[in-house]
């Protein structure tokens, strides 16, 4: 399968592991939830499980996050935070959810469809329309919510999920202010590969493979995952991107057994033929805040979106920071740029 290694992530191959095994949590129903989480929770906000419908009929499921003294009476500004690609809601989501509802921010933390604790099948499918649609099914829950003002919604979008947050905004009006933070743009990556490097002729075996690969699939209730994801085992001879993401994944800093960062190959026909960023403009006159590592591998995604969007924009660059180091350092991440962006534009 030598023509499809070109995809999202710049991951090393994990083989040897069947669908079935490398997904065997993924199927499990929100009420069997365990509650392992990657970090501890704050006294200063309580967690609740909540889940919603998008309008594919899939349940997404969702931590409902809200500051300790909350008066329940009065309406306050909501923010939806969608997770890494691959990532789930116990992670790096969780944590940026729950830290701007100690800011006094109604938060959720979501499970793309296909992932974790949500419903879809087959499990770690993806899709551009479906995982913006997940964003937009987060404003349908929390806006009808009695303690959430429907005119003061915003998003956070990590990693994959900055790119799909972005897409929400271009067409649900109700995303009032929007957040990257370490963006990709999934679809764009597929299409085009690694800083746009793929061939015309590589993109056709590609898409040749995965055609074929359709058929063998067919009838099977497990589809192929692609050949990478966060490597398993890495070292210092480990390429630094695909180390990166290991250091996270891989280890007790971020592991999670719901989080596999592997999707189906056949998924990568709906990215490569759906560009998810095509009416960027529209989101104005709608903020955008775009946060980046200042040593980020992914940097490029934020700064040509940068230059892509209308006003009012604002591109934030973390010193010292590189593209992981945002998913879980709290040192570094400015939680209090967050909480002044979001409080002037949801006011």
């Amino acid at each position: 399968m030598k023509e499809l290694t070109v995809l999202a992530i710049a991951f090393l191959m994990i083989t040897g592991q069947t669908f079935a095994q490398l997904n065997k949590t993924s199927n499990m129903k929100q009420s069997e939830q365990t509650d392992y989480y990657t970090f501890k929770l704050s006294d200063k906000v309580t967690r609740q499980k909540v889940s919603f419908k998008n309008r594919y009929g899939i349940t997404i499921a969702a931590d409902l996050y809200l500051p300790k003294r909350i008066d329940t009476t009065k309406q306050y500004a909501a923010i939806i935070v969608g997770p890494p690609y691959g990532g789930v809601k116990e992670q790096t989501a969780g944590i940026y959810a729950q830290n701007m509802a100690e800011r006094g921010f109604v938060t959720i933390a979501f499970d793309p469809s296909y992932k974790g604790y949500s419903s879809g099948e087959p499990r770690n499918t993806s899709s551009p329309d479906i995982f913006a649609e997940d964003f937009s099914a987060g404003v349908d829950f929390i806006g009808t919510q009695p303690f959430v003002d429907r005119t003061k919604i915003g998003v956070i979008g990590l990693c994959g999920s900055g790119g799909f947050a972005l897409s929400a905004a271009q067409v649900d009006t109700r995303i009032k202010a929007i957040a990257t933070i370490s963006m990709y743009d999934i679809s764009r990556v597929e299409a085009n590969g690694w800083k746009d490097a793929m061939t015309r002729e590589e993109r056709k075996k590609k898409l040749d493979a995965i055609g074929e690969l359709r058929w063998k699939e067919f009838g099977s209730n497990e589809p192929t995952l692609s050949p990478r994801g966060a490597p398993l085992e890495f070292d210092k001879n480990t390429d630094p991107i695909s180390r990166e993401f290991a250091e996270y994944y891989s280890t007790p800093r971020g592991q999670h057994p719901n989080s596999l960062t592997q999707h189906t190959v056949a998924s990568s026909m709906s990215m490569m033929n759906f560009p998810s960023l095509s009416h960027l403009k529209e989101i104005s006159p709608r903020p955008i805040l775009l946060i980046m590592g200042e040593n980020a591998h992914s940097r490029y995604f934020t700064e040509d979106i940068y230059k892509m969007a209308a006003e009012p924009k604002e591109l934030y660059v973390v010193p010292k920071a590189g593209h992981v180091d945002l998913y879980d350092k709290t040192d570094l991440i400015p939680f209090d740029k967050l909480k002044s962006f979001f409080t002037e534009y949801l006011k």
